[in-house]
């Protein structure tokens, strides 16, 4: 890095949205510079730990299979965020996505078919051979090839805008602080998910037993600098994309091994033994990510997925074995639960468990009858030893307080006025496309389309 120079566009962060803006503001001819705040070997954000981004087509695609319409893709959108949406923007990212799977594999990104597990998204979701720490590899590579600088251990402390411009940042390195200069900036350094001060604001002391999925190094402070210049808002600070995952997973850092898919198989009960949401209400691509707000709002932020043995082997393992006890009561007392009282709540769901035609694969017929709340689709009875439990927590991915944007990815300040020259996109914006709710590969969908709508636009502007 050079501090005496000035950079045609300056982008801070080195994950997905980050990478595909420094690589499209290279293409057209910028200088970049890349700046992280991690060090190299966790580069990447959240994006190392991602496996696939929901593709629009009309018809079979490489790994896709039939289509998926933009009017489906919308439809869905519009289902899981209650029209919570932009639809100007969410509607570009749909229709941008339709060419993304191109762009990527010419810059080293590469698809495989979808595993045993996740076929239920070989139409809706193109997966990346490698997961996205591969993906993230080969950008780097592609970026370093065409001659973008990338430095990492290095954190922006300061954003200098003067007379509606980007000017510069500070960014720190090795406990030294110096100024860099750029026609253009584009954040791209994700939400405040690891921040945990910040989530407490929104959350109150419940965020203390919050695990973040992915990396500690998103603190959201280009976000609050930004925030503290006057940008405009987008999104609750208290909406995230927060998950159930494995009560023992570490604190940062996990990635989705930590998931924990076998809540639509049993049933769910929190510390006090009893049920308490509808364990078979969707599919999992549509419905898991509301599971880490349910959870959140349980007593000690705790709950429990029951299983039988007729269960295992109809999901995804995650990383940590589940305990397991040859009765109810005996189960119980290994988690620290009233045995009496989930053996009531068992067998109350036993009880209710109408007869029907078991597929997981299908929103099938087996639900219960007279118990709340009801479980509406794939229901069977707890009564097949030994039995299973996960301990289960709320796992942040992302958060969904961002910075309001236009069409063209500039940042809007408070009276609706686009900075020329500062450009956002991925976790950092996706509030104005994902007001609440979740679909699975939508994240990297977001991050692709507006992080080269970013780049290019940044360049465009710089070299203007």
């Amino acid at each position: 890095m050079d501090r005496s120079r000035t950079y045609d566009v300056l982008v801070a962060g080195a994950g997905n949205a980050a990478l595909c803006a420094a690589l499209a503001a290279r293409q057209t001819g910028a200088t970049v510079l890349v700046l992280e705040a991690a060090p190299k070997h966790m580069r990447g954000g959240n994006s190392r730990h991602t496996r696939n981004l929901r593709c629009m087509h009309d018809a079979p695609s490489g790994v896709l299979v039939d289509s998926y319409t933009e009017n489906e893709y919308w439809d869905d959108l519009i289902k899981v965020t209650g029209g919570n949406t932009n639809e100007r923007l969410a509607r570009i990212a749909i229709r941008g996505s339709g060419n993304c799977r191109e762009w990527m594999i010419s810059h080293g990104a590469r698809f495989q078919p979808s595993l045993e597990g996740t076929l239920h998204l070989s139409r809706t979701n193109a997966f990346f051979l490698g997961g996205g720490k591969a993906v993230v590899n080969a950008y780097c590579r592609a970026a370093e090839k065409l001659g973008v600088e990338i430095e990492y251990d290095t954190e922006i402390t300061g954003v200098n805008i003067q007379d509606g411009n980007f000017q510069s940042v500070v960014a720190k390195r090795n406990g030294s602080s110096h100024g860099v200069r750029a026609k253009a900036f584009v954040a791209a350094s994700g939400g405040f998910q690891a921040n945990i001060p910040w989530l407490k604001e929104a959350w109150g002391d419940a965020a203390e037993n919050f695990i973040i999925r992915g990396t500690p190094y998103d603190q959201g402070r280009v976000l609050r600098l930004l925030m503290d210049q006057g940008a405009k808002t987008v999104g609750d600070p208290a909406q995230c994309h927060a998950i159930a995952l494995d009560a023992r997973a570490p604190r940062f850092d996990g990635g989705i091994v930590t998931r924990v898919d076998s809540i639509s198989l049993g049933i769910v009960v929190n510390r006090n033994a009893v049920r308490f949401y509808d364990e078979g209400e969707d599919f999992w691509p549509k419905r898991y990510a509301i599971w880490g707000r349910l959870i959140a709002q349980q007593p000690g932020q705790i709950a429990f997925s029951i299983l039988d043995s007729k269960c295992i082997g109809k999901f995804m393992p995650p990383a940590f074995p589940p305990v397991t006890a040859g009765t109810i009561n005996e189960l119980a007392r290994a988690l620290a639960l009233d045995p009496n009282i989930l053996e009531t709540t068992v067998s109350g769901y036993n009880a209710a468990v109408c007869p029907g035609t078991f597929n997981h694969a299908l929103l099938d017929d087996c639900t219960t009858q007279g118990l709340t709340p009801p479980k509406s689709h794939w229901a069977m009875r707890l009564d097949s030893p030994p039995f299973y439990a996960y301990p289960l927590r709320p796992g942040i991915t992302f958060t969904y307080l961002g910075v309001g944007v236009n069409e063209r990815a500039q940042l809007l300040m408070q009276d609706d006025k686009a900075v020329p020259n500062i450009f956002a996109a991925g976790e950092i914006m996706a509030g104005n496309i994902l007001g609440k709710g979740y679909l699975a590969g939508l994240g990297m969908t977001i991050g692709t389309v507006f992080g080269r709508i970013a780049g290019e636009e940044a360049a465009r502007y710089a070299r203007s």
